[in-house]
């Protein structure tokens, strides 16, 4: 069985026995997908918070696989994991039940053709991105920091809070392309973590800022042939239509 939901952003009750009741029946040949900002990896080395929470996750009778979003640690995400062979595609083994989906891989999940793609953008960032190396001592730059906190400014600080990988390289979309041409522009499910821009505008009643990921998942929507595109990001369970589905919360059962 597949089962897909939406962000956790380091936060996992979702997953409890009681929330999520159908893990009594499963086993880990099942999967969990969850379309971006897992957060489980997300300080600057393993915190007991993260070591709390993997070894909970690890004792779950299922699979947890994610894309990545615009929350996770990239620094860490990349480096530190081993890359292994996943049902026909390249994952980052976080655990012994729980994978990192690598951009634009394809997976063979319960004999379903699954391309994952992670990256979105951050929109809470209108004051900007602060870095150490534009400021000249470690005091100005944490007394920045400290005064922007205070004054409540919409900002991330690089390599704490935000990363530039966050959006898809053009290396990674190269990859993409190529593994999608070897099946002929032709699965059951995308998971990207942010949506092409035409659905994103449909979920708001203001349009929702594009990117270069946002703007590209247009493109790739008109030549993909699937069934199912799931996504998250936009903190709602919502159905677009037929075959966009946005989740947060809820945690839905692919069907045959």
């Amino acid at each position: 069985m597949i089962y897909v939901t939406g962000d956790c952003h380091s936060e996992f009750n979702k997953f409890s026995s009681s929330a999520f009741p159908e893990q009594k029946e499963m086993t880990r040949d099942d999967t969990v997908i969850v379309c971006g900002d897992f957060g489980l990896i997300w300080d600057k080395e393993e915190s007991s918070y993260e070591k709390y929470w993997l070894k909970w996750l690890s004792e779950k009778p299922f699979t947890i696989v994610f894309v990545d979003g615009n929350h996770e640690n990239f620094d860490r995400l990349n480096t530190e994991f081993e890359i292994v062979e996943f049902h026909g595609g390249k994952a980052h083994k976080i655990s012994d039940n729980v994978y990192h989906l690598m951009r634009g891989e394809i997976y063979d999940i319960d004999g379903k053709k699954i391309f994952a793609l992670g990256g979105a953008s951050c929109h809470d960032i209108k004051d900007g991105i602060l870095s150490r190396e534009n400021f000249a001592s470690e005091y100005e730059f944490k007394d920045t920091i400290r005064k922007w906190n205070k004054w409540k400014k919409e900002f991330r600080v690089e390599h704490l809070s935000w990363w530039k990988e966050e959006l898809p390289s053009g290396e990674e979309l190269k990859h993409a392309e190529e593994k999608l041409a070897e099946v002929n522009y032709s699965v059951d499910i995308v998971i990207t973590h942010c949506a092409p821009q035409k659905i994103a505008d449909c979920i708001f009643s203001s349009p929702v800022p594009s990117d270069s990921l946002t703007l590209y998942l247009d493109e790739l929507e008109k030549k993909l042939n699937f069934k199912y595109w799931f996504f998250g990001h936009y903190h709602e369970d919502k159905k677009i239509n037929d075959k966009f589905i946005l989740l947060y919360d809820q945690i839905v059962k692919i069907g045959k």
